[in-house]
């Protein structure tokens, strides 16, 4: 029963970092037809759509901005605010697998803000996964070889700001509901996204603008809830896994829908990147076992490590409120 719960678990987020990818191709594919933090704004507004699936029948909506930690709260809102804005216009600019994978440098942040600021120890492993990742993203930028551009630096603050975002989640602790988690990251947009994009809004024009907007909005709203009904049927390191399937799915969009091809370069940065994340979750993968071994894994406090390597939607609160068998 355990083995099938898990696999269920893996299945949902699988697909649910598919709608990722489809969201992010549906941003890019509004490039040049609108403002960024239009695209970032009214993702905030499909993303409503799946508010009534997170409500409890006793809980208010109200949870959405009540929060008993206020100030964790906003610094996550200002935190996907600023992570939805950059990681639309990264890919608007750029070729999505080069955005995507200066996205992946948020365990290196991550595990930087937990030893400068929060002075926990890190593991070996940890810093040579987060290391390996970092050489992979050099290799796709090749700095003094490629010119950079504002996209690499938007892509970049996304992954500082989703790390930023991913530490507040585990200082909101458990007893903080699903409904205020998610309210924060909505909010974000809703607010930031929406004053900032008053100077340069269009109202959409034709069906295919509205498709896309509807398709990045309500897609990684989507994504997101499958990854929380994945965290709450398997560990949390197997729901992060399947994160760099995301990887396939940009390339192959890239490749066949924006004909922006990968090259070998790139290739290969791409694939070290991949490779540290596996290191990252075959090293999780042996601690979880144990923890599983010894009955207790549910109830630990997420290391740094575990934080690292786990994406902020699956730092969440399960759906049901009772432990894994």
């Amino acid at each position: 029963m355990r083995k099938i719960l898990f696999t269920s678990g893996i299945v949902l987020a699988f697909l649910g970092y598919a709608f990722f990818s489809i969201s992010d191709a549906c941003s890019k594919g509004l490039a040049g037809r609108l403002d960024p933090f239009e695209v970032a704004f009214f993702g905030g507004v499909f993303g409503l759509l799946i508010v009534p699936l997170l409500k409890r029948p006793n809980e208010s909506y109200r949870a959405l901005v009540l929060s008993s930690h206020p100030w964790l709260w906003l610094v996550r809102a200002a935190a996907v605010f600023v992570a939805t804005a950059g990681s639309v216009e990264a890919f608007m600019l750029l070729p999505m697998p080069e955005a995507l994978s200066l996205m992946f440098l948020m365990p290196f942040f991550v595990t930087i803000v937990s030893v400068l600021f929060l002075k926990e120890q890190v593991t070996g492993w940890a810093w040579l996964s987060v290391l390996l990742g970092f050489a992979g993203v050099m290799i796709v930028l090749r700095p003094g070889v490629k010119a950079l551009q504002f996209g690499h630096l938007c892509a970049i603050v996304v992954a500082m700001a989703s790390a930023v975002s991913v530490i507040a989640y585990r200082f909101a602790g458990k007893e903080t509901s699903r409904l205020t988690l998610y309210g924060s990251s909505l909010c974000g947009p809703l607010v930031g996204d929406g004053i900032l994009m008053v100077q340069h809004f269009v109202v959409p024009h034709g069906v295919n603008e509205w498709l896309l907007l509807f398709g990045y909005g309500f897609l990684a709203a989507a994504g997101q809830l499958l990854l929380m009904l994945a965290a709450s049927i398997a560990p949390a390191n197997r729901v992060a896994l399947p994160q760099y399937s995301q990887m396939a799915w940009i390339v192959a969009f890239s490749y066949f829908i924006f004909n922006q091809p990968v090259d070998m370069w790139d290739g290969i940065g791409i694939a070290v990147v991949t490779l540290s994340g596996m290191l990252n979750w075959l090293r999780q993968k042996i601690r979880f076992e144990k923890m599983l071994h010894r009955g207790w894994w549910w109830r630990r406090k997420p290391t740094p490590e575990v934080i690292a390597a786990t994406p902020a939607a699956v730092i969440t609160p399960p759906l049901e409120d009772k432990p894994h068998e």
